[in-house]
């Protein structure tokens, strides 16, 4: 990263870097233009950042990675990154047993007792397992050709009951989606399924910050600027001016890809879409992770809306480095902005709970609470917005394509290749 901010007049200047952001940048590189990217923050990574305390990786908000994703096949080096997979399905808690609904090609004795689980009926589980699959073989082009409608209604339309709805799909995505009434359009939960079957959700062993922070080692030094915050952006096609906190750069062109509630403060009129909000705890208990289920790295979800968690788990049963040895690292979410002593005692609780433990010797290690961490999708959804905002300006976000690491890489990609065609 360079600490000199040059002066002179750049062919493109990438606001923002984050994933869509950096993206953007290796590809506007690539193409041999002349490009800066400024990033206001310390650190690259946006809404990926991982926090390391006392030997805890702490990733900000529970995320993970899924293999599956095109566009991170060709942007990441999997090698390097160590990922470190969970199992594909998770843990129903009920008041009186534990059932585990998971992939059978990942657990294959889970299969019988998945039948027998009491959060719905055998013909809810073989269709919803069935749509899932329907998702798989479809390409997304042909998944986004479906008419829209909301997540929930597109499962019932399918077959999949109520009961198992609420008790294993609604708690399960609702930790995906950042909301708890499958209210996402069903264009949304048709890749996540699709993904989910072709690939196994995982971290990068040194946290879910090493993704951005690859990318950005593969950007040339001296065109990647942090502690350089844009102000305001002047002028127009061809000969933008952008004020920072350290001086005004010039440029032909400049993508936006800084956090989406942000984007008005430099595109005045830009519509910034409503944003999920979700609380992550995460507590250090001594042992070991064959303590929690076994060593399973299984989500832990509520059948029976006990409290406020949409899930829980012992993270470091996946990722070892994610705490120091001897210790378990346990991760557990809510909905929403949970500021209170009082919301700490319930989520403690409800982990207790969750994983039939005493919960007296935990430890609070780290708490993030995160406002805007997701893009609301409801239905009717356009997956793919028009990246081009007129004079000069561009837009790059998961907002404007599909509220996950996939929707960041692609549309960082689609905004740099808009700048691309632009200009030559």
């Amino acid at each position: 990263m360079s600490t000199t901010l040059p002066l002179d007049t750049h062919d493109v200047v990438v606001i923002g870097a984050g994933l869509a952001g950096l993206n953007a940048s290796l590809d506007l590189v690539a193409a041999g233009l002349r490009v800066a990217t400024l990033e206001a923050e310390a650190d690259v990574g946006g809404r990926v950042r991982t926090t390391v305390t006392d030997g805890y990786r702490l990733d900000h908000g529970f995320q993970l990675y899924n293999p599956a994703y095109p566009a991170g096949k060709s942007a990441f080096d999997y090698s390097t990154l160590q990922l470190r997979p969970f199992t594909r399905g998770a843990f129903v808690s009920l008041p009186n047993s534990d059932w585990l609904l998971a992939d059978p090609r990942n657990v294959p004795t889970s299969a019988l007792r998945a039948a027998r689980a009491p959060v719905g009926s055998l013909t809810s589980k073989t269709r919803f397992a069935w749509y899932a699959t329907q998702c798989a073989r479809l390409t997304p082009a042909k998944l986004a050709a479906r008419t829209d409608c909301s997540a929930r209604e597109a499962l019932e339309s399918a077959g999949v009951g109520a009961r198992f709805i609420d008790s294993f799909v609604r708690p399960f995505l609702s930790g995906v989606f950042l909301e708890a009434d499958l209210a996402t359009s069903r264009r949304f939960l048709d890749l996540v399924l699709r993904s989910f079957v072709r690939g196994t959700p995982s971290v990068p062993a040194t946290g879910m910050a090493a993704l951005p922070r690859q990318l950005a080692t593969r950007l040339p030094s001296a065109t990647l600027f942090t502690d350089t915050r844009v102000n305001s952006i002047g002028g127009g096609t061809g000969s933008l001016r952008l004020q920072t906190n350290r001086g005004e750069i010039t440029t032909r062109s400049v993508i936006v890809a800084v956090d989406p509630t942000s984007v008005p403060e430099l595109i005045p009129g830009f519509t910034s879409p409503a944003m999920n909000g979700v609380t992550t705890w995460y507590h250090s208990v001594e042992g070991s992770p064959q303590d929690f289920r076994h060593g399973r790295p299984a989500l832990v979800i509520d059948g029976a809306r006990r409290g406020p968690l949409v899930n829980s788990v012992a993270i470091s049963a996946a990722a070892p480095s994610y705490a120091p040895r001897g210790k378990v690292l346990i991760s557990s979410s809510a909905l929403g902005c949970h500021t209170t002593a009082n919301s700490d005692a319930a989520a403690l609780a409800h982990a207790g709970q969750l994983h039939a433990r005493s919960t007296s010797d935990w430890g609070l290690v780290g708490k993030f609470v995160i406002p805007n961490a997701l893009p609301r999708k409801p239905s009717p959804l356009t997956l793919r917005q028009d990246v081009r905002l007129g004079d000069g300006r561009y837009v790059a976000g998961d907002h404007q394509d599909t509220p996950s690491i996939q929707g960041a890489l692609v549309s960082g990609r689609r905004a740099a290749a808009a700048v691309i065609a632009d200009l030559r």
